[in-house]
């Protein structure tokens, strides 16, 4: 690993450690020509991921970016950030899994539409907005009602479960051990 510092090729591992949900490997390192610490994370990459743009243009996958972008839609929010990893680590699994390493842009974008639906309804609104071009106020209007509408209805779901009945019983009497 090459220093940050100074661009030394030769540095030391002097810590590692599992990170976060134990997805990545944070190793502590020093450098032994400036004396420069860093740390750098390790993580699995099942394939190479390569973005293709709405243009049509090639990209290689960059995890950072999209972590970046989260923040932007995220900042000043109380999301733990332990949860927005979690978050980025399933839609790259899920990109992943698709078993084609060429991801449309959109696919990108509507995965992480989803895990931000769930994760903080002001960052998904935020997110959206930019994501699908957003021109006039009505736009999030339509947004906010299908979000209001969906966190309405899954209450409902949920006491309708609830209410239903037991299933039947069969008549036999439990065995006893």
């Amino acid at each position: 690993m090459r220093c940050p510092y100074c661009g030394s090729a030769d540095t030391q591992v002097k810590d590692s450690r599992p990170a976060e949900d134990n997805s990545c490997i944070r190793r502590r390192r020093v450098c032994p020509v400036c004396g420069g610490r860093f740390t750098t994370f390790e993580r699995v990459q099942l394939r190479e991921l390569i973005v293709i743009k709405k243009s049509g243009r090639r990209a290689p996958f960059d995890r950072d970016k999209l972590m970046r972008s989260l923040e932007v839609a995220l900042r000043k929010r109380p999301v733990d950030p332990e949860r927005v990893e979690q978050m980025v680590n399933g839609v790259v699994r899920q990109l992943e899994s698709f078993g084609d390493p060429d991801v449309h842009s959109s696919q990108i974008g509507e995965l992480v539409i989803e895990g931000l639906r769930s994760l903080d309804p002001v960052a998904y609104v935020r997110f959206a907005s930019v994501y699908r071009d957003f021109r006039e106020a009505k736009d999030f209007n339509t947004l906010i009602d299908e979000l209001v509408s969906a966190e309405t209805e899954a209450p409902e779901r949920e006491s309708a479960q609830d209410a239903s009945p037991e299933p039947a019983r069969t008549g036999k009497a439990p065995e006893r051990a």
